[in-house]
C-alpha cells in the first residue's frame, strides 16, 4: 500500500468512527423520549437497555468468526448502514414491540461494526507506527457532539423521532458508503516476520484478563453517562428535559478534547501514566456527579468524566494490539465483548441501585470501578511508539 492510500484508508475510517458518534448520540440522548413515545415503564427500560449490548456482544463474538473469511473493512461496509437504518426504524414505529426489533437490529449491527471499525484501527496504527487510535476515537466524540446537538434541536422543538433522524441518516449513509471505498489496513494479522495471518493463533484469556476488565469498567462508567445523564439531570437535579440533552454534550465535548491531544501523550509519557491519569480524574466526575447540587454542578461532574475515561477505551484496543500481534483480530474481537459487558452490568445496576436506594448512591459505583483500572494499569505495557512501523508499511494491504 502506498503512502497515500493509507492516509486516505485512515481519513476513511475515522469518518466511519464520526458516523457512528452521530448515530448512536441521536439514540441515547433520546431515551426519555423513546420511553415515553413506546410507553415503556421505568422497570422495564432496564431490559431494553441491556438487550442491545447482549446481542452486541454475540455479534462481535461472531465477527471474530467472520473476519478469518472475509477482511474488517467488508464487515464494516455492510454493518454501519443497517446501524444506521435500525435507528429509523426506532424512531418510526408505534408498538413495543417494533421498537424491541429495531433495538435488537441495532444491537446486531453494532457488535459488528464495532469490533470491526476497531481492527482496523488497531492494524493502522502497526502500519503507522506510532499512536493513532485515540484519533479514531476522537473523531466518534466529534460525532456524538453533533449527534446529541442534532437531539437537543429535536426535544427543543418537539420533533418527533422519525423527524430528528432522518436528515442525518439521509446525509451519513450515503457518505460511510463512498467512504467505505477507501478502507484500508494494515496487516496486524501477520507475526512480526511477515507470515500468513495467523488466524487459528492463540489467545490466551488469562493474559488478556486485565485489559478485558479495564474495558469492562471503563464502559460501566461511559454507559453511565450514556443512557442515565439525561435521566439524571432531569429526575434528581430538577433540570427540564431540553437541558438534560446537554450532559451528554458536555461529556462528549471534553472527551472529543482529550482525545485530541491523547495520541501526543500517549507518545511523551507512554500508556500508563496516561491510562492512570484518566481512571482518577473520572473518578473525581463521578464524585462530583454524585454530590452535586443542582444541574450545573452535574455538568461540571461530567465534563470531568469526559476528560477521564476518554482515553481509556482507545488505548485499552491499542495495547491488546501490542499483546498479540500476530492475532490482533481475534484480541480485539474478544476484549469488544467486554465494551458490552460494561453496557449490560452498568445500564441495569445503575437503574437497579437508583430505584432500591437513589441515584447518588449509584453513582458511586462506577467510581470505585474505574479506580479499580489503577490495579491494572501495568498492562498496558511499552510505549506504543515501538511497533517496527517501517516493516508493517512495507507489508501493509488494501482490504477495498
Amino acid at each position: 500500500m502506498t503512502d497515500a492510500r493509507l492516509r486516505y484508508g485512515r481519513a476513511s475510517l475515522a469518518l466511519s468512527f464520526l458516523v457512528q458518534g452521530v448515530t448512536f448520540a441521536l439514540l441515547v440522548t433520546r431515551i426519555p423520549a423513546i420511553q415515553d413515545r413506546y410507553g415503556i415503564s421505568d422497570g422495564l427500560l432496564p431490559a431494553f437497555l441491556a438487550a442491545v449490548p447482549v446481542l452486541a456482544g454475540a455479534a462481535s463474538v461472531a465477527t471474530e468468526k467472520l473476519v478469518a473469511r472475509v477482511r474488517p473493512g467488508v464487515v464494516l461496509r455492510w454493518a454501519q448502514p443497517v446501524v444506521m437504518l435500525a435507528l429509523l426504524g426506532v424512531g418510526a414505529g408505534s408498538e413495543v414491540w417494533q421498537v424491541a426489533l429495531a433495538l435488537g437490529v441495532f444491537g446486531l449491527a453494532v457488535g459488528a461494526l464495532d469490533a470491526s471499525m476497531n481492527m482496523m484501527g488497531v492494524s493502522l496504527q502497526r502500519a503507522y507506527g506510532r499512536s493513532i487510535m485515540l484519533g479514531f476515537h476522537a473523531a466518534y466524540s466529534l460525532g456524538g457532539i453533533a449527534g446529541a446537538s442534532m437531539a437537543w434541536a429535536g426535544a427543543h422543538w418537539d420533533l418527533s423521532l422519525l423527524v430528528s433522524y432522518l436528515p442525518a441518516v439521509a446525509v451519513l449513509l450515503p457518505a460511510a458508503l463512498i467512504g467505505s471505498r477507501w478502507y484500508a489496513e494494515g496487516r496486524a494479522g501477520r507475526d512480526p516476520v511477515g507470515a500468513e495471518p495467523a488466524r487459528g493463533a492463540s489467545v490466551p484469556f488469562r493474559l488478556l484478563l486485565p485489559l478485558c476488565l479495564v474495558m469492562a469498567f471503563a464502559y460501566i462508567g461511559d454507559s453511565t453517562v450514556s443512557n442515565w445523564s439525561a435521566k439524571y439531570l432531569q429526575d434528581v437535579l430538577g433540570s427540564s428535559e431540553q437541558l438534560a440533552t446537554v450532559p451528554y454534550n458536555v461529556y462528549m465535548v471534553t472527551t472529543l478534547l482529550g482525545r485530541a491531544v491523547g495520541d501526543l501523550e500517549v507518545r511523551r509519557f507512554g500508556a500508563v501514566a496516561v491510562v492512570r491519569g484518566g481512571s482518577v480524574l473520572a473518578a473525581v466526575g463521578f464524585a462530583v456527579v454524585a454530590v452535586a447540587p443542582g444541574a450545573w454542578w452535574g455538568m461540571l461532574g461530567f465534563t470531568l468524566l469526559g476528560l477521564g475515561l476518554c482515553v481509556i477505551v482507545p488505548q485499552t484496543f491499542a495495547a491488546a494490539g501490542r499483546m498479540f500481534p500476530g492475532a490482533s483480530d481475534v484480541a480485539v474481537a474478544r476484549l469488544n465483548v467486554f465494551n458490552y459487558v460494561g453496557f449490560l452490568v452498568g445500564s441495569p445496576l445503575v437503574g437497579a441501585l437508583g430505584d432500591a436506594w437513589s441515584y447518588r448512591g449509584a453513582m458511586l459505583v462506577p467510581m470505585v470501578l474505574v479506580l479499580a483500572t489503577l490495579v491494572y494499569a501495568r498492562s498496558f505495557g511499552a510505549e506504543p511508539a515501538r511497533y517496527g512501523g517501517g516493516h508493517e508499511r512495507a507489508r501493509a494491504a488494501d482490504v477495498g
